[in-house]
């Protein structure tokens, strides 16, 4: 019989039964029962005692060990058997752990109890976040340089960013005139990032610090990285020319070339024998080439007359051809001179596209002063007379029909002007026109421009449905009330 109230039970060391057992013996004496975990809302960590944040997840073992060292001491005198969350509200701000717990009680017998622990969840601000803050705190910066006019290259490079989300680490982005200012608050992430821009462009970089403090007891220096990140400075539709020693290592290429695409490597085509050849950052650094031209200098020719060239036969140790371009010899004239019969010959690689009327943009090389020291020692011979680079189309007729958007990095910006807003159209048109840049870069719909019918078609090049995203944006009545739709 139970000794205190006399109920019959199976033979105990304390001769007593669970009840009073429990009554006179309280084995989560001395355990907290209420505790805080503080909880950083910008970057979502919690703490650590003593100043350690980590990344938790809602009910993750992660966040059980927290909790747990709380109560670390307090649970060194029982045998902890068993813990687990109970199910709270997500937005509750309380966190409830239930334990199981085992004791040896009077005369060696072995209690065991389950008790609930709650934490209250208080939200304070980790030092990360307010460096971050403050606006003005950064401990590495990229400066990423291109000295171009045309900004083609860096708008290529912003979608790039943008679809592999390597600006979420970013304090802060800065444009200035000739390139972009990425900020961070560690080393590892700016290296990160200069390590994707060097496989993305071709390009070079250069890193220094400076030193800012230094605790001379325990051994501890601060210092601030810079990264000079420094872009080729050719850009799509660039006409280039090129040394003497590197046209003949790419297959004996024409030392005029233009430049079709820039991605991890220069790509440039031969317009008179369509033999193409990549230039990667390495190669070109160290055989430097510069544009002849940029693109405010396009002039507008007028095809006159236009013929294929079926077979055009390789010359020694030619290269590779590209097979999407047909090469054709043509007779145009400018449009300002239309009024006189100064006509012009050349080999274009547009062959595909051109017939005889159709307008094209061009550089005019008979009639130019080339200031290049690998130009003006080529023999005038193989210089020709004009070099052609794209179709034109009627630019206002393909904004009003252009029912796409890009995405843009939120950074701080200079005045901007409308030669900006024609370099941006002329990105836009390039991702119509190149395929191959196209799948880089992530395109969405844009639902406020309908769908137009192609009986119109003046034949520019346009980017169609299957190859654009919808973009995600939450409609103005997301309470979840009934009829009110979620996400649209």
């Amino acid at each position: 019989l139970c000794c205190q109230c006399g109920v019959p039970i199976p033979p105990n060391p304390a001769n007593m039964c669970v009840g009073c057992l429990r009554a006179q013996v309280d084995i989560t004496e001395g355990i907290p029962k209420q505790g805080t975990v503080h909880f950083c809302k910008q970057c979502e960590r919690y703490l650590q005692p003593p100043g350690t944040w980590i990344q938790c997840a809602l009910e993750s073992r992660e966040l059980l060990a927290l909790c747990l060292k709380k109560i670390k001491a307090s649970l060194s005198k029982v045998r902890l058997i068993d813990a687990g969350f109970i199910w709270t509200e997500p937005h509750s701000k309380r966190l409830k752990l239930k334990l199981t717990v085992q004791k040896e009680v009077i005369n060696g017998a072995v209690l065991q109890q389950v008790f609930v622990v709650e934490y209250v969840v208080q939200s304070q601000m980790c030092e990360d976040c307010h460096r971050i803050e403050a606006k003005d705190f950064w401990k590495a910066v990229v400066q990423v340089r291109q000295k171009t006019v045309h900004k083609k290259t860096f708008y290529y490079l912003e979608q790039l960013i943008l679809k592999h989300r390597l600006h979420q680490n970013t304090l802060r982005i800065k444009e200035i005139h000739d390139g972009l200012d990425f900020y961070y608050s560690s080393k590892q992430h700016a290296q990160k990032m200069v390590d994707f821009l060097q496989c993305t462009v071709p390009s070079r970089s250069k890193s220094s610090q400076r030193l800012i403090s230094h605790d001379i007891h325990s051994n501890v220096y601060n210092y601030k990285s810079t990264f000079s990140v420094e872009i080729v400075p050719i850009c799509k539709d660039s006409v280039v020319c090129l040394s003497p020693k590197l046209a003949q290592s790419l297959g004996n290429m024409s030392q005029i070339c233009v430049c079709i695409r820039v991605t991890s490597t220069i790509h440039l085509i031969d317009p008179r024998t369509l033999q193409i050849a990549e230039i990667d950052g390495n190669t070109y650094w160290r055989h430097p080439f510069n544009s002849l031209f940029h693109p405010k200098q396009l002039e507008e020719f007028i095809i006159m007359d236009i013929s294929r060239v079926q077979h055009k036969k390789k010359g020694a140790g030619a290269g590779a051809r590209s097979n999407k371009h047909t090469l054709a010899e043509a007779w145009v004239r400018k449009t300002s001179e239309l009024d006189t019969d100064h006509q012009y010959f050349c080999c274009t690689h547009l062959g595909h596209i051109l017939n005889p009327g159709d307008l094209v943009l061009g550089f005019d090389l008979a009639n130019c002063n080339l200031n290049d020291e690998f130009a003006n020692k080529m023999n005038p011979q193989h210089i020709p007379d004009v070099v052609l680079i794209k179709k034109s189309y009627d630019r206002s007729k393909r904004q009003r029909r252009r029912n796409w958007k890009l995405k843009e990095l939120e950074r701080d910006r200079e005045a901007t002007d409308t030669d900006d807003e024609r370099q941006y159209q002329d990105f836009l048109e390039d991702l119509e026109e190149d395929e191959t840049i196209r799948k880089n870069v992530n395109i969405y719909r844009n639902a406020d421009i309908p769908v137009e019918s192609d009986t119109d078609d003046d034949g520019a090049p346009r980017i169609s449905l299957a190859e654009m995203l919808e973009d995600l944006h939450i409609s103005q009545d997301a309470t979840g009330g009934e009829g009110a739709e979620m996400l649209t």
